[in-house]
């Protein structure tokens, strides 16, 4: 008599389930997990982007600025209009204008801007330095940064849908915090 070999059927693999990339799993639960992954690539974003643009600044020949240093200069640059501190701390979102008042005394004191009285306003604007600073930056954002880029157009317009989402985001975001200050 012979034995027959009885194969055992291997268990069914059930593929792994998603865990989602968050930093904090107890704010992943229920239907925010994917706004969690978003948030924690936002936070791992962003502290990338700040640390690039100060390494980036320090490489263009201004070292020991912060992030608001490098945005408030960028932003005084900008169009080469002059710029209140209400404006400036407006425009980035910043809402202690404290902050931008202590960046732009620190921009001053590294002789990057200039200040212009205009009865009671004060108005800034970049100086020739201040100017060139930035040059440098861009050169060396192009270099660095720009020149990894594909350049195409398909690139171009992911980037400027990303951008606009990332704008009305932060609308929600803004909003949200208007009504958790109500509660």
């Amino acid at each position: 008599m012979t034995k027959e070999k009885k194969s055992t059927p291997k268990p069914a693999t059930a593929s792994p389930a998603k865990v989602p990339i968050v930093s904090s799993a107890h704010l992943a639960a229920g239907r925010s997990a994917e706004l969690s992954e978003f948030e924690f690539g936002l936070i791992i974003a962003g502290n990338a982007f700040n640390r690039w643009a100060v390494r980036c600044m320090s490489a263009a020949g201004m070292n020991d600025m912060t992030i608001t240093d490098v945005l408030v200069l960028h932003h005084i640059n900008h169009r080469a209009r002059e710029k209140k501190l209400a404006d400036i701390a407006f425009i980035l979102n910043i809402e202690d204008t404290h902050v931008v008042n202590y960046s732009l005394k620190k921009l001053l004191s590294l002789g990057l801007v200039q200040t212009e009285r205009r009865g009671k306003e004060v108005l800034y604007s970049t100086n020739e330095r201040g100017r060139e600073l930035c040059k440098r930056y861009f050169e060396i954002r192009e270099h660095v940064l720009v020149s990894t880029l594909s350049g195409d157009a398909t690139e171009s317009f992911e980037l400027a849908e990303l951008a606009r989402f990332l704008r009305m985001l932060s609308g929600l975001y803004d909003q949200a915090a208007r009504s958790a200050t109500s509660l």
